[in-house]
């Protein structure tokens, strides 16, 4: 059971200080906790939305010159619903009239456009995304945080220095219930914030008028479509093939569209943040290797939405949540790092192969309770392929137990504990 409400979020450990000199961005899909997270740490501030016309109001009669006397430091939120906001924020800031101010939006096409015209070399952006299986565990005045498992992944160390010293079993103090129990809510929910306090029938409900939302406000904010079905066609097409290669012929002949229009909506999707291209790692280790990214959604609880899948899960789910979780910790966190999925012509694959400073992590991804060694076998052909940049290999898979399962550096860990 998910305990507390109101969660604790990584990202304000990379939240600038408001006594420093920032313009911030705070961006993100639709409901995702950036009003929550902006107001619980920047408490002291003014809040101001321009979601409602009474305010678009009153910024547009403030002048220039009097932004930093009746605005002040502030949080300006759906910021991008009221352009001339930007010309006065830059004004007020160039002018030394103040020297903080944090601008919240879902809407990053228009948000980027405006910073690009008024703003630009003077934001700093951050990303919020769906709840992580971490914070799913976290009381949002949690105390002495530790971070998951997987940030020592982005260390200098390899992957037997990390997991060695780990206890086989993690089933003390309710560690395993407590984990096991945030999987199981993301593989069915995902990781939206407002379906906390809610039942499974409303949790549905809420699913589903999102959805609509969505196609009524921000994809109205993308570009004016006179008819909604082709697009909602590959909508749903992209969620049923959540980890699959991204095929734009295939896609345009399903969804009855051209081509490019198929282009334009998985643009729409991404840049609304409703999925991520994992990109195909391009160095060729073995033979040709395959240069076609592969699409996944960011949240399961939107995926099981638009398919209408309800059983318990299945394989694509369990890996587009691997996957979801590790992008998230990335960006998040703004790791110097990279991920890819590695696959050859002649059949030779695997899910993802992390790249940091320090060298590559291989990853394979098992939806079953036990891992085992032929799971290594891609593995250690890609490790012995990258020679010394190689950190080591982790079959991720949803047993209990941290097993090593051969060299060089190949270790099977539960995704709880991984992300927990």
């Amino acid at each position: 059971m998910i305990e507390n409400l109101q969660k604790y979020r990584f990202l304000q450990e990379s939240l600038p200080h408001p006594g420093s000199k920032r313009l911030v961005l705070i961006t993100g899909a639709r409901q995702t906790g950036k009003t929550t997270l902006a107001r619980k740490v920047y408490a002291s501030l003014n809040y101001i939305n321009l979601d409602a016309p009474e305010n678009r109001d009153v910024v547009r009669e403030i002048p220039s010159a009097a932004w930093g006397r009746d605005i002040g430091t502030a949080i300006i939120d759906e910021a991008q619903k009221e352009p001339i906001a930007f010309d006065k924020v830059k004004y007020a800031y160039d002018n030394g009239d103040i020297t903080f101010q944090v601008l919240l939006g879902s809407s990053q096409i228009q948000l980027i456009k405006r910073i690009r015209e008024s703003l630009a070399g003077r934001v700093f952006i951050y990303e919020l995304w769906p709840l992580m299986m971490k914070e799913l565990l976290l009381d949002a005045n949690a105390a002495n945080i530790q971070p998951p498992l997987i940030d020592r992944l982005f260390s200098d160390e390899s992957v037997t220095d990390i997991f060695s010293p780990l206890p086989s079993l993690e089933l003390l103090d309710g560690k395993y219930a407590k984990g096991k129990s945030a999987e199981n809510y993301l593989l069915r929910w995902g990781g939206m914030p407002a379906l906390l306090p809610l039942n499974d029938k409303e949790r549905t409900k809420w699913l589903r008028d999102y959805e609509y939302t969505y196609l009524e406000r921000d994809l109205a904010d993308l570009a004016r479509l006179n008819d909604l079905l082709p697009f909602r066609k590959l909508q749903k097409l992209t969620a049923l093939g959540s980890g699959s290669l991204l095929n734009f012929s295939e896609l345009a002949r399903d969804a009855a569209i051209s081509v490019q229009t198929a282009r334009n909506y998985l643009q729409y999707l991404h840049i609304s943040y409703k999925v991520l291209l994992l990109q195909p790692f391009y160095r060729n280790l073995t033979s040709s290797v395959v240069k076609t990214p592969k699409v996944y959604w960011l949240d399961i609880g939107l995926l099981r939405t638009l398919t209408g899948f309800e059983g318990e899960f299945s394989g694509s789910i369990y890996e587009t949540m691997v996957i979801g979780e590790l992008f998230k910790w990335v960006r998040t966190c703004q790791k110097n790092a990279e991920l890819f999925f590695y696959r050859t012509r002649s059949g030779l694959e695997i899910d993802v192969l992390l790249q940091t400073p320090s060298g590559y992590v291989g990853m394979e991804i098992k939806a079953r309770e036990q891992a085992y060694a032929s799971d290594a076998t891609a593995l250690k052909k890609v490790a012995a392929a990258l020679g010394g940049k190689w950190r080591g290999g982790l079959v991720i898979y949803r047993g209990k137990k941290i097993a090593h399962l051969g060299e060089p550096d190949i270790w099977a860990v539960p995704s709880w504990r991984l992300f927990t």
